[in-house]
């Protein structure tokens, strides 16, 4: 019993840090690493609700100049992403 608490609470803690990323250091988000491709990339992953490009939005926010570490390990980390994702947002320019 106490192992199905501890898997439960910890898939909970990583969708938390999927959608809030780490409270304690927030990212500066560039405008600039919006590009058509990063917000197409974004879009589509957010209307259809399936994640897989994660990677793929890391290589373009890269391409697009973004060097920080927290959103480029979060874009090619194992997840799980859903919508509401921290670094989907920042691209979409949701609040």
């Amino acid at each position: 019993m106490f192992g199905t608490f501890r898997a439960e609470q910890s898939a909970q803690v990583a969708l938390l840090r999927d959608i809030f990323g780490n409270p304690f250091r927030p990212v500066a988000f560039s405008p600039s690493w919006r590009t058509s491709t990063t917000v197409a990339l974004a879009s589509q992953m957010y209307e259809s609700r399936d994640f897989s490009a994660m990677p793929i939005l890391a290589d373009a926010l890269q391409d697009a100049g973004c060097n920080s570490a927290e959103v480029l390990d979060h874009c090619r980390g194992p997840g799980p992403h859903v919508r509401g994702c921290w670094v989907v947002d920042l691209v979409l320019d949701k609040e």
